[in-house]
């Protein structure tokens, strides 16, 4: 999620920014375009603000109703405003609020990310569960997703689940709780897992999911990672970016690829890592922002970053910050990594293989076309099965970090205005392809 701290790259990426507003299907960047493809609809607005709940949009996911793919959920994290759930016709179908605060001095809940576990053990048969990282709280949470009501998800968490990085309720209201989350299950155990990014830090957490004898999911930390925070240049200079003060670069944008296990987790500021899903072993960075390595001073007086002279050593293909990532499965171990380059609201592909080094493959934009864009997209979410009539061809879920047309408040001021934008996925591709 981009704050004040991130207003320093304004200065870098002033050209891209300003191209992006263009309308046009195949807009300029440095790789000499992008192909944009259109979403077709979306969900309502949601307002941060105290008279919308504080809700703000950040990450979706997809659940497929494998007896009836057209009545499949999209589940959206809408912050303080808790959880939203969604049918294929954008249309909100389920609100869940988040957890309120235990005293009025301590955080509420707030639900940063989401992601799908299928077919999890529970002591009533397997069912599939949706799991929220809890960044008020310091939580996972779990629901189990039933289609059958007209209230598709129920939580199930057990009441006594962990804190997952405080040990007191003091750290908890410091914030440096959970983030980012991707799920995954091991094919030789049928264990189901999570990996908890922290809030301005650097550490990752493996988090084992079980089920307790009374129906409900708690979960134990295997164990913990600690990406860097500052990194050698070519020219041996060492280089930390510019942040918050007290604050390390963190990772929001996390996802498993269930065919090997390999987790990639997009460090803001920094550019996105491929290891293994057990944080088990080094991981390496496979491609970096284009601010990497760029200088820059924290000033006091505008809470903002002044940057100086790039040396060069930065990326192509992503603006920080690195956000949102979801594997596109083309089967057989074949597809893409697609990662959204918040900074200049493109989005990048790159091949899954792991043997091809997951080289850059190609980018797009999500155009206006009936409905709006997608701008400084926080989260995203793909699956390439069929989806019904609506979408036979799959589905890209993506983040609009800013919903337009913009609205004031009773006040006059504007009011943040964020949801989720549906994008076909048979259209995407073949933009992709160089057939749209």
């Amino acid at each position: 999620m981009r704050t004040l701290r991130g207003t320093w790259m304004a200065a870098i990426v002033a050209t891209l920014a300003a191209v992006a507003v263009l309308p046009t299907s195949a807009q300029a960047d440095d790789d000499g375009g992008l192909p944009g493809v259109a979403a077709s609809t979306e969900t309502p607005a949601l307002y941060g603000d105290d008279a919308g709940g504080n809700a703000d949009a950040d990450d979706p996911a997809i659940w497929r109703n494998a007896a009836n793919p057209d009545a499949s959920l999209v589940i959206g994290t809408a912050k303080e405003g808790g959880l939203r759930v969604y049918d294929l016709a954008g249309k909100e179908v389920q609100s869940i609020p988040a957890p309120p605060a235990p005293t009025p001095d301590d955080k509420p809940g707030r639900f940063n990310n989401v992601d799908l576990v299928s077919g999890f053990p529970l002591p009533t048969g397997r069912a599939d569960v949706a799991v929220v990282t809890d960044r008020g709280r310091d939580h996972l949470r779990i629901y189990r997703v039933d289609p059958s009501g007209d209230q598709p998800l129920k939580d199930i968490t057990a009441p006594d689940a962990p804190l997952v990085f405080s040990k007191t309720q003091e750290e908890v209201n410091q914030q440096t709780t959970p983030y980012g989350l991707a799920t995954w299950t091991d094919k030789a155990t049928g264990r189901s897992y999570a990996v908890a990014s922290q809030r301005s830090r650097t550490r990752l957490a493996l988090l084992e999911l079980r089920a307790t004898s009374t129906g409900t999911v708690t979960y134990q930390q295997v164990r913990t990672y600690d990406l860097p925070s500052s990194f050698t240049l070519p020219n041996g200079q060492s280089w930390t970016p510019c942040l918050d003060p007290g604050d390390l670069p963190q990772v929001e944008g996390m996802v498993v690829d269930p065919a090997n296990n390999v987790l990639y987790a997009g460090q803001e500021d920094v550019g996105i890592w491929r290891m293994p899903a057990t944080l088990g072993s080094t991981p390496k960075l496979i491609d970096k922002v284009r601010e990497y390595g760029v200088p820059a001073t924290y000033d006091e007086a505008t809470e903002e970053c002044t940057p100086g002279t790039d040396p060069g050593y930065g990326g192509k293909h992503l603006s920080a910050d690195v956000e949102g990532l979801t594997i596109l499965d083309q089967g057989s171990g074949s597809g893409y990594l697609l990662a959204s380059s918040q900074g200049d609201n493109t989005f990048a592909a790159y091949d899954r293989e792991v043997d091809e080094g997951n080289a850059y493959e190609s980018g797009f934009r999500i155009t206006t076309g009936t409905v709006d864009g997608s701008e400084e997209c926080d989260g995203a979410a793909v699956l390439n099965a069929p989806l019904g009539s609506r979408y036979p061809n799959g589905l890209l879920m993506v983040q609009d970090g800013h919903n337009t047309p913009d609205e004031t408040g009773a006040d006059g001021e504007p009011r943040d205005n964020t949801n989720f934008k549906f994008v076909d996925l048979g259209k995407l591709t073949n933009a992709m392809d160089g057939d749209g």
